[in-house]
């Protein structure tokens, strides 16, 4: 997969000052070689010349898109007990040389790291400087379909089983809010990187941590509980290909579509999503986005004696989250039901085992108001 893949494709009014840019297409490239001071606005967030890092290899791309929510990842990196500064500039200085050694990036995949220790790093270069604007990000690589449309976080360490400590929890709940400040997001608008593609990342252990950081960041944003929406779906569209997308496979295939459930968004699956949001009344969307209306419209309810495509659907996503008591059978079984009503206790829904619009949401990686702590 390219570094740069095809963005969404509305194009907004430019905010940066400054350097001058190149507009191909909806990107603004600009020169690799300059970086922005530190920033005065979040002087706590460590910028690259302060950390020691290498200048990008090629041009650094402002995004034309609307950011439109934060995708958190964890590194996969050793769960270290060194908690100082100096290993927080050792660990962005490791990564970028992975991300550009290795996979070939341009920079820094991310656009901000956190530390065990807490240290907040800015990742890609001029990730600050965007911040601080608040209109365009940089176009980043830390997640293929998302990576001119989401703000990546990527936080020190391996979560499948251990939580992170409490001071990355900590920071990362101060950079998320200052994101959604920023870039006029909300609290329900945080997700993990396993929402949008197929990866262990961000762990399960610290999945389960999500509507706690949710919380924490909508209580410091203040924000009302009146203002929090019923449902926060992921969006998926053309450009992703996820085990999201191998869940709506299997429920538009339950519908007759011909399509094979294998997480890839192909043509096949744009003319289904088309045909469905046509047939529903629902306004078809040209790159085929899953929206709030299109994912009600599409999840079946189910409970106790259900069968078929859908119960499968939901088996697979309940494996993908850890619940290793339950196999993909195609029935909704005791196991099923168990695993079910932990997922709606984690996510503060009534425990009744009945999978309903919102338990559908918060198994797909979701938000939903009760989740919100008060």
């Amino acid at each position: 997969m390219p570094e740069y893949e095809v963005d969404r494709r509305t194009l907004f009014t430019f905010g940066l000052g400054g350097a001058v840019a190149a507009v191909v297409g909806t990107q603004f490239v600009f020169p690799g070689t300059a970086e922005a001071a530190p920033s005065a606005e979040f002087p706590w967030i460590i910028d690259c010349d302060s950390w020691g890092a290498r200048p990008p290899a090629g041009a650094t791309q402002i995004s034309g898109n609307t950011t439109n929510k934060i995708i958190l990842h964890h590194m996969a990196f050793a769960n270290v007990t060194d908690y100082s500064r100096e290993h927080a500039l050792q660990l962005a200085r490791d990564c970028q040389d992975l991300h550009m050694d290795t996979n070939g990036w341009a920079d820094t995949g991310q656009h901000f790291t956190v530390s065990r220790g807490g240290y907040v790093l800015e990742g890609r270069h001029r990730s600050l400087e965007t911040l601080d604007a608040g209109v365009h990000q940089v176009t980043a690589a830390h997640c293929p379909g998302e990576n001119g449309n989401a703000i990546g976080i990527e936080n020190e360490g391996t979560y499948i089983t251990e939580t992170p400590p409490d001071a990355l929890v900590d920071s990362l709940v101060e950079l998320c809010t200052a994101v959604c400040t920023q870039f006029g997001l909300n609290a329900w608008d945080i997700f993990g990187h396993w929402d949008f593609r197929t990866t262990d990342c961000p762990g399960v252990a610290f999945y389960a941590q999500f509507p706690m950081v949710r919380s924490r960041v909508l209580k410091a944003l203040g924000t009302p509980h009146s203002a929090i929406p019923e449902r926060r779906w992921p969006d998926i569209w053309r450009f992703v290909n996820c085990p999201v997308v191998e869940v709506a496979q299997y429920l538009l295939a339950d519908l007759g579509y011909g399509l094979t459930p294998n997480g890839t968004f192909g043509a096949d699956m744009i003319a289904a999503v088309g045909d469905f949001q046509a047939r529903n009344g629902i306004p078809v969307d040209p790159d085929a986005t899953f929206d709030r209306a299109t994912w009600d419209a599409l999840v079946p309810v189910l409970g106790k004696g259900a069968v078929g495509l859908p119960v499968q659907a939901l088996q697979y996503m309940l494996i993908r989250k850890g619940c290793a008591e339950v196999v993909q059978t195609g029935d909704y079984d005791h196991a099923t039901q168990k695993a079910v009503q932990g997922m709606q206790r984690l996510h503060g829904l009534v425990p009744n085992g009945k999978v309903d619009v919102d338990t559908w949401c918060s198994v797909v990686g979701g938000a939903v108001r009760p989740a919100f702590r008060r």
